[in-house]
């Protein structure tokens, strides 16, 4: 467990690579974008927790259409700054079944978790499933997906801020921040 100083430094030894009226502002045009896609489907929302619960917060009132809201919880990072082996907390429903599903997280990085989710939600049976995630970190390496919505791009560092913690600290951020 971390000092509130230790989480201090942290922030200190960052910084910020999106305003926090950047991450708005972008948040007004994926809700654009998404309700011009999805509007008319009465989707099924799936925020991906933990990292996604700020993004979702942000995103949800901004889409003015019908929608089911529910939640699934798989992790990769365990409060670390490198992934490992992804582990089911909480798996999609059976509701799932037939529609059309949005899957909302707060970052696209190597694609591994979002590719997992994404095909477990159409074996069991989806009409279709998109991703909507608020950035997505530039890699040179091939990624097994892409979002179908996303935010902004950001550089291949670690971030936090929105949603993203680092080492479990900093989700409440509104601006995205980069370690140094």
């Amino acid at each position: 467990m971390m000092t509130a100083e230790q989480a201090r430094e942290l922030w200190l030894d960052s910084e910020e690579i999106v305003s926090a009226e950047e991450v708005q502002n972008s948040l007004d045009r994926m809700a654009h974008d998404i309700t011009e896609k999805m509007g008319d489907a009465f989707p099924l929302v799936l925020s991906v927790m933990g990292g996604a619960v700020v993004f979702t917060g942000m995103l949800l009132p901004k889409l003015q259409f019908p929608l089911e809201f529910d939640y699934i919880h798989l992790s990769r990072y365990n409060n670390k700054t490198v992934g490992g082996e992804m582990q089911w907390r909480v798996a999609p429903r059976e509701s799932v079944k037939g529609r059309v599903v949005l899957v909302l997280d707060d970052i696209l990085d190597e694609g591994e978790t979002m590719a997992a989710i994404r095909q477990r939600i159409m074996d069991m049976g989806a009409k279709e499933c998109h991703a909507a995630v608020l950035c997505e970190k530039t890699l040179t390496k091939i990624k097994p997906m892409h979002p179908d919505f996303c935010g902004f791009q950001v550089p291949d560092r670690y971030v936090f801020g929105c949603g993203m913690d680092v080492k479990g600290y900093w989700r409440n951020l509104g601006a995205i921040r980069a370690l140094v």
